[in-house]
């Protein structure tokens, strides 16, 4: 029998605030255990929350990337379970109000539009984090406190390619947005998939399997292919399938069982009492409003209409710091695609060399800007462009003086061409007589000789159209 799959994402966000969301401590990563923490993190009896601002305000914008409308009165809750992770015995977060509701990213499948629609967006804190070591477990409370949005869609994601886009789209968001950095490798973006089947035949959903924690993107399409054919095959075998939670486990390729799904009832939701209402006006939103950085499909509209092709704008748009300083180098007008195909070739390879941003370099937007003009003009080669990009990735410096000291240099006085294409003319009879036979591929061969003879220094336009000029006359 065949079924169609229904599908669920969930993703868990770590907000980008300097401090965390209900105390003052610094919200960081990678800091030594238990350092950056303090009576509130850790649940001290006694101890009240105060909320971060901040956290309200990257809500908003999270709200306003994802199309949600926002609530104009909200209040939190407390989501009540026992864990070691979680000190107080509860989890501040939103049940019945919240922030964002009804909102879609839109992704784009097999050439085809789809609106993937987000039932909520709610603002809740992040628990301690769990470090195993054979029979013992660890905590660490730099974690606890940690301000997050949970972003739930509704149901209606038909498979795992489009859970895929969707990951990619919302995480391409919020990265721009500046809600947070995404980085799913160091869990500030986490994912859930609730995966269940139903018969061409029936409207009504299947029951739900919810995966917990997927580890990447494409860990995240793994295991829901592997589910799906899992309950396929417990369909056909006239299994039951019970509500329940798993984890994939990559080395293994599969999904495995960790609980029976708890209910809303299990977590007894009441609302914080040591919070107040937070009440959002127009005012508050229409300020952050104008204040949106650009978003990636306002970069791929510009930068299509600019003639720039999608390979290379897909790969700017990965690159956020990229971007941004393509945005200040375009204020300077210089030549867009050359200036992408810059950026997108020899600085992306010594960034990802050296695995930083482009900020960490000694690259500038006015010695850059100087350097694409040059090319532009035709003063410089694209070759002798990229030998002073090199240096001035590395140590900096003004263009022209670079030039200067390099001793590079545009050959392109007529005379001193003629003396090139002579020599390539005299050296190379065969391939000039491939030429002549009709053979369009030797003209490369005998242009890429005069560019050697001149050690790449020849004007090319000028060296191409002395070459051709001088084979017609043969």
């Amino acid at each position: 029998m065949a079924y169609i799959p229904t599908i669920g994402i969930e993703v868990h966000v770590e907000l980008k605030t300097k401090t965390k969301a209900f105390s003052p401590s610094l919200n960081t990563y990678g800091e030594i255990a238990n350092s950056k923490t303090n009576v509130i993190d850790l649940g001290y009896p006694g101890t009240l929350p105060v909320l971060n601002k901040s956290v309200i305000d990257l809500a908003i914008k999270a709200c306003i990337a994802t199309n949600c409308h926002i609530a104009s009165k909200i209040y939190f809750d407390r989501k009540n379970y026992f864990y070691p992770d979680l000190a107080k015995g509860y989890q501040i977060t939103q049940n019945d109000t919240p922030i964002g509701y009804d909102g879609y990213v839109e992704i784009e499948v097999d050439g085809v539009l789809k609106k993937i629609e987000i039932e909520r967006l709610h603002i809740e804190e992040d628990t301690s984090k769990s470090i195993h070591e054979g029979d013992s477990t660890l905590l660490d409370f730099n974690r606890a406190g940690v301000p997050l949005i949970e972003i739930v869609t509704k149901p209606v994601i038909a498979s795992a390619q489009e859970a895929v886009l969707y990951l990619e789209k919302l995480r391409e968001l919020l990265l721009y947005a500046g809600v947070s950095d995404v980085k799913i490798e160091e869990g500030s973006m986490r994912c859930d998939a609730n995966v269940s089947l139903r018969s061409e035949e029936s409207d009504t959903l299947g029951v739900k399997t919810e995966i917990k924690n997927i580890g990447s993107i494409s860990s995240v399409k793994a295991a829901i292919d592997y589910e799906i054919d899992h309950q396929t095959k417990m369909l056909d075998n006239n299994e039951v399938i019970k509500e329940q939670t798993k984890r994939y486990d990559e080395r293994r390729a599969e999904t495995i069982l960790m609980r029976t799904k708890e209910t809303n009832a299990d977590y007894r939701y009441f609302p914080e009492a040591d919070i107040p209402y937070i009440f959002i006006d127009e005012t508050w939103i229409n300020n952050i409003k104008e204040n949106m950085p650009i978003m990636p499909d306002e970069i791929r509209d510009k930068y299509q209409a600019l003639g720039i092709n999608d390979i290379s704008i897909n790969a700017l748009i990965a690159h956020k710091d990229i971007t941004l300083f393509l945005e200040r180098v375009m204020n300077n007008s210089v030549n867009p695609t050359i200036s992408v195909n810059l950026l997108t070739g020899d600085v992306l390879m010594f960034l990802n060399k050296h695995n930083i941003t482009i900020d960490k370099t000694k690259l500038d937007v006015d010695n850059f800007s100087n350097l694409v003009k040059l090319i532009d003009t035709g003063e410089i080669t694209s070759k002798m462009g990229r030998e002073l990009l090199s240096k001035l990735i590395d140590k900096g410096g003004d263009v022209k003086t670079l030039l200067n000291d390099s001793g590079m240099r545009q050959i392109s006085d007529e005379e001193e061409i003629r003396k090139i294409v002579e020599e390539v003319i005299t050296s190379n009879p065969e391939v000039v007589n491939d030429y002549k036979n009709g053979n369009e591929r030797s003209f490369k061969y005998l242009i890429g000789q005069g560019m050697k003879i001149s050690k790449g220094q020849a004007n090319p336009k000028i060296l191409n159209d002395y070459l051709l000029k001088e084979l017609n006359r043969w």
